[in-house]
């Protein structure tokens, strides 16, 4: 086969391809259906989007290991910088502050602030003497790394992104090897700063998310609305599903979002319990290469990179599968691959793209060459 197949498409990560191509391509459906039977507005543009997020990804594995180190710092900073520009001069959008309008796309740098945090100390800690890991070298300019962007995107307010920062940035910390008393350290603080984060840092409609989570039934048809209509459709699909385009929750506009945060339950209505459990194991292949990736890494940069990235990609999957099913508050994480949404898709396929790239990284290495 080898005599048959050209080289460059041999290549190719199909193990990790395939998987992708079926779940956006099931997206699609689900947009579909979502959209009452048409194409227009979510499916095409899905796809689309998808195809160009691919060709990106696709140019992103021709970077050397040495360019994409040098760019970590000045990457960061420039997304960072624009973080700012979203504070002065960016678009609002559903109440939020989240966008910069530049004519042809409306820009959420704090999608791209996900990834940026992932290389930038992938970067630092490559860089760290492995006898600093367990001294304040280690600790403090990563937390400050973390913390400028945290603190940025908070203010929009978009306290999800702040989350996903926040984890991809304590998985590289975790990764690094720093000690497991500095984590639990951090958690203790962080039980102490819930409930003062929850009355003076939280605005009103953030509190009500987090109190409806507990109790979803206490206000059906107010806050708890999205949880208690999500939890109905997933229900109602049953084992099987009622059928593909017969779902009534999302075509009778009962069920808020169906093509965006709300994508899996638009798919669970339809396609059941099967349905639900083939898109989990599919998540599943393609992370399972991700890790792969990160274990036949032959140096330290490339593991953690590849690592945060598969970790980014986690976090939007499980956070957003608990909150449709309610064991989450809602925080507006879309479900990758799936949810119509530029900036997700976006930032997703940039993950991907990385990890495509370091999987280049890994054939040409030199055998038994590690650092």
């Amino acid at each position: 086969m080898s005599s048959v197949i050209p080289a460059p498409v041999a290549r190719q990560p199909w193990g990790m391809l395939l998987p992708l191509f079926a779940l956006v391509g099931f997206g699609a459906l689900v947009l579909f259906s979502a959209a009452g039977g048409n194409w227009q507005p979510f499916a095409v543009s899905h796809l689309v989007r998808f195809g160009i997020f691919l060709a990106m990804a696709c140019v992103m594995t021709l970077f050397s290991r040495d360019l994409v180190r040098l760019l970590a710092y000045p990457g960061y900073a420039a997304v960072l910088l624009m973080l700012v520009a979203v504070e002065a001069m960016g678009f609002v959008g559903g109440g939020s502050q989240r966008w910069l309008d530049l004519g042809v796309i409306q820009l959420q740098p704090s999608e791209l602030m996900k990834p940026a945090v992932v290389l930038v100390l992938a970067r630092f800690y490559s860089g760290l003497p492995p006898a600093m890991t367990t001294s304040w070298r280690a600790l403090v300019p990563a937390a400050a790394l973390i913390a400028l962007p945290m603190a940025l995107v908070l203010l929009q307010p978009d306290l999800g992104t702040a989350l996903a920062i926040a984890f991809g940035g304590a998985v590289l910390m975790f990764l690094a090897g720093l000690p497991m008393r500095w984590f639990a350290a951090g958690g203790l603080a962080a039980l102490v700063a819930i409930p003062i984060a929850y009355f003076f840092a939280l605005h009103d409609y953030q509190q009500r998310r987090v109190t409806t989570f507990l109790d979803p039934e206490s206000d059906p048809l107010g806050a708890g609305y999205h949880i208690t209509q999500s939890k109905i459709a997933i229900g109602s699909g049953g084992l099987t599903g009622k059928g593909f385009n017969e779902g009534s929750q999302s075509h009778l506009n009962y069920l808020p979002e169906p093509h965006t945060d709300f994508v899996f339950a638009t798919m669970a209505e339809e396609w059941g319990l099967i349905g639900g459990i083939a898109v989990i194991l599919i998540f599943g292949l393609i992370m399972r290469w991700g890790l792969q990736v990160a274990r036949k890494s032959h140096d330290r940069f490339a593991k953690l990179l590849a690592a945060g990235m598969v970790a980014t990609i986690f976090f939007y999957v499980a956070i957003n599968l608990m909150m449709v099913m309610g064991l989450a508050p809602v925080v507006g994480i879309p479900l990758p691959f799936m949810s119509h949404g530029g900036s997700s898709m976006m930032t997703n396929m940039i993950c991907i793209g990385s990890l495509m790239m370091v999987n280049r990284w890994n054939r040409q290495a030199p055998r038994g060459r590690f650092g």
